[in-house]
């Protein structure tokens, strides 16, 4: 599989609440271009949500966010997760991503967190909360002195401000959910979902 940073311009953050909605979700996200998705380990359906769409979507490449425990690491990948996020990381959850052997994005959100995790040799990085720690700033002064490290910006980012994100040549990817709004996720409007999705794919024309 190619990094996940390079599988789509977006990746969607999926928090699912009822698990009838996950194949459905996954299905709109992958016709609209959209085909890495990371399930949020937010709720009680999350893991039977990843299975559901590891088993049923095949064109999907569906990951676990929010992992923040060794065992949050096993039941995720128990459950078909073919990537990792979480929000930050520590000694234990690093070691217990790395071998788990699917891809990992630890969360950083400084300097020293970025150098730590490239002496590790770990290149490829979560940037969270984007907006509240720097935004494309912050990103911009990184690339600089660390060139080697590729991040996936997410929190608070918006269509809008998504391509000042992408054009940043340290960024692969941004994490999103404005593809998938809460009035269109209670109503199962896929359709509308897999036209947001097509939107977000076309970002990759325009960064």
């Amino acid at each position: 599989m190619p990094s996940v940073l390079d599988l789509a311009p977006v990746m969607p953050v999926a928090v699912i609440d009822d698990v009838a909605d996950a194949v459905p979700l996954a299905r709109a996200l992958v016709a609209g271009g959209l085909p890495a998705i990371e399930v949020t380990l937010r709720t009680p359906v999350a893991l039977e949500a990843i299975e559901a769409i590891a088993s049923q979507v095949p064109d999907a490449v569906v990951g676990a966010g929010t992992v923040i425990s060794a065992p949050g690491v096993a039941s995720a990948v128990a459950a078909g997760a073919q990537f990792l996020v979480s929000p930050g990381w520590t000694e234990a959850l690093l070691t217990a991503m790395w071998a788990s052997g699917v891809p990992y994005l630890p969360g950083v959100s400084t300097t020293s967190e970025v150098v730590t995790l490239l002496e590790r040799g770990v290149r490829e990085m979560k940037f969270f909360p984007a907006e509240a720690a720097g935004g494309t700033a912050y990103l911009t002064s990184l690339a600089g002195p660390l060139p080697q490290a590729r991040f996936c910006p997410t929190g608070g980012i918006s269509l809008a401000s998504a391509p000042e994100y992408l054009a940043l040549p340290n960024v692969g990817c941004v994490g999103g959910t404005w593809m998938l709004p809460a009035d269109a996720l209670a109503a199962r409007d896929w359709g509308r979902v897999e036209a947001l999705a097509r939107e977000a794919t076309a970002l990759a024309t325009v960064s």
